[in-house]
């Protein structure tokens, strides 16, 4: 069931649309700003709040990639996989995260820090390779420098954790199927 803050926060977003269903995107933000990811029980409820059916809700869901339809770790980091930082040195951060955090893309660490998720273009090419962390692009990276990014994020979502996540840069990654 939606509680009345994330009823009140859609209510107002359905109001600046001639019809309810399309605040489809802003329910599903509301939604995982509060719990972190949408399960199918939210999509069930933001289905009957827009007077929807769940499989439209769900549609919505699994086109954007960053809604997460799973659970993500306290800071997710979507690494670009674009041909730009491909050649500039994606996989070598990817290859990096695997040593290093022990997560491969898709992945969660085992303390529930970190998700790695791949994202087609940051366009970011020409400062490639780039990430986006908790929805803040970072770009020339290298190791060390994501390491730096990751200690710093950590720490802050560490101080952090009595408070409801932070919103998502609109619609969000994880498909359920």
């Amino acid at each position: 069931m939606l509680n009345e803050t994330e009823q009140r926060e859609i209510e107002a977003e359905a109001a600046a649309y001639p019809h309810r269903r399309s605040a489809c995107i802003d329910a599903l933000n509301i939604v995982q700003r509060q719990r972190g990811w949408i399960s199918d029980e939210s999509v069930k409820d933001i289905a009957a709040f827009l007077a929807m059916t769940p499989a439209e809700v769900d549609a919505v869901a699994t086109f954007y990639n960053l809604i997460y339809r799973r659970p993500v770790g306290r800071t997710v980091i979507h690494l670009c996989d674009s041909i730009s930082c491909w050649v500039m040195g994606c996989g070598q951060l990817c290859a990096h995260l695997r040593r290093t955090q022990g997560i491969g893309m898709g992945d969660t660490t085992a303390d529930g820090q970190f998700t790695l998720l791949p994202i087609q273009c940051l366009g970011a090419c020409d400062h490639a390779p780039a990430v986006m962390i908790d929805g803040e692009l970072q770009a020339d990276l290298d190791p060390p420098r994501l390491d730096a990014l990751l200690r710093e994020h950590a720490a802050k979502n560490s101080r952090d954790a009595s408070e409801p996540r932070a919103p998502s840069p609109e619609p969000s990654p994880w498909r359920s199927h």
